[in-house]
């Protein structure tokens, strides 16, 4: 519980972007929790490890979706 109460402190204060977990991320990008996975692995969505789990930060899921914007 302290953690969550820390997480949410520094999102109030402005001091860091919205942690997600792979889940989170699979629904933003309409993806399978596999591909996120992969992306992780591959190096391409930098992700940082908590215990046996990744947590990803909204600001590099949008940096990478708009690394690969198509069209002009």
């Amino acid at each position: 519980m302290v953690a969550k109460v820390f997480i949410v402190a520094i999102e109030q204060n402005g001091l860091g972007d919205r942690l997600l977990m792979v889940r989170e991320v699979a629904e933003l990008m309409r993806v399978s929790n596999m591909t996120v996975y992969r992306l992780i692995k591959a190096g391409d969505l930098p992700a940082i490890r908590v215990g046996k789990n990744f947590r990803i930060r909204r600001s590099d899921v949008e940096s990478y979706l708009g690394d690969r914007s198509y069209g002009g």
